[in-house]
């Protein structure tokens, strides 16, 4: 039993169409057909979204995905059109809200590992692989990897598990050609943002990219084999990547982070992810400890005051 613990009822905007809920993120379109993505302040561990948001986390995500996709800007073209909120709707947009290209989605999660923690340890201990790649003996949880790995996974729907998947099942999917440059360009934006953390004291272990191709794609996102990839949704946040503070890095035990495992941790010790309640309200003490390692880890990447 997965999912939200209360459906939230999507914002009626005049000239906007509902298209989607989703854990984070409301998806409208526009009338010129363009996708209007607006950034709840809703947070969302072990594939439940928990009944207490984070006050401003929707605003901290836009605004870390703004200053990320500048930086890898010159790797790739992203989506954004513009932040602009769309005429009669909620003032509370304002900061959250990004007005998108459409895209041809690639129905898998990018991931990229530099480090080995969470489900690819687990895969690790079984079997000394990630995602049918094999790893060498004597890596513990923390530890870097000798170099960094693609490990996709699939894009589940609210309330499920995305699944860890091989990337000759990533070829077979979307085909041989798509699946290597998913793989070339993961890796490729992974490092930058690696150097870019880690000139900040921020370890960055894994994240995860979407992708998609523009039917509309101008002359210079065209090559030889056709449209290249877009990237698109969030980039390089707490909520798509783990981050962790350099000066405490450790391997051989669970990291200091600046994402949502601080939350993971508080709720198993007062609640069973696998059973079948609900999760409970987070109490405000451990609400404010959450946005401000947020709001910390946006400050020290990018440099500016939130």
């Amino acid at each position: 039993m997965t999912g939200f613990t209360v459906r939230p009822e999507p914002v009626q905007v005049p000239g906007l169409v509902h298209l989607h809920t989703g854990k984070v993120r409301d998806l409208y379109r526009d009338k010129d057909g363009q996708l209007v993505m607006v950034a709840s302040d809703r947070i969302s561990v072990y594939d439940w979204v928990l009944p207490t948001g984070i006050p401003d986390k929707g605003r901290i995500l836009t605004r870390l995905s703004l200053w990320w996709f500048e930086q890898l800007a010159d790797l790739a073209p992203n989506h954004v059109i513009s932040t602009e909120v769309p005429e009669g709707a909620p003032a509370d947009w304002e900061g959250r809200t990004l007005i998108c290209r459409r895209l041809d989605m690639v129905p898998v999660e990018a991931v990229a590992r530099g480090y080995l923690t969470g489900s690819g340890l687990t895969e690790y201990q079984e079997s000394r692989t990630v995602c049918g790649l094999a790893l060498p003996e004597g890596l513990e949880d923390g530890s870097e990897l000798p170099a960094p790995i693609f490990t996709p996974a699939t894009k589940a729907d609210v309330g499920d598990h995305d699944e860890n998947v091989s990337y000759e099942h990533v070829a077979r999917k979307v085909g041989a050609d798509t699946a290597a440059a998913l793989r070339q360009l993961t890796l490729s934006l992974y490092g930058r943002a690696r150097d870019i953390a880690r000139d900040r004291g921020i370890i960055l272990a894994d994240t995860k990219f979407e992708f998609g191709f523009a039917a509309d794609a101008p002359e210079e996102e065209l090559s030889a084999e056709g449209p290249t990839l877009v990237l698109a949704d969030e980039v390089l946040t707490p909520d798509s990547s783990r981050f962790w503070p350099a000066e405490e890095w450790k391997p051989g035990r669970a990291q200091a982070s600046f994402d949502k495992q601080y939350l993971r941790d508080y709720l198993r010790s007062r609640w069973d992810p696998n059973g079948e309640q609900a999760p409970p309200e987070m109490p405000a003490d451990i609400v404010e400890r959450t946005r401000a390692k947020y709001v910390e880890a946006y400050e020290r990447l990018t440099g500016k005051d939130f």
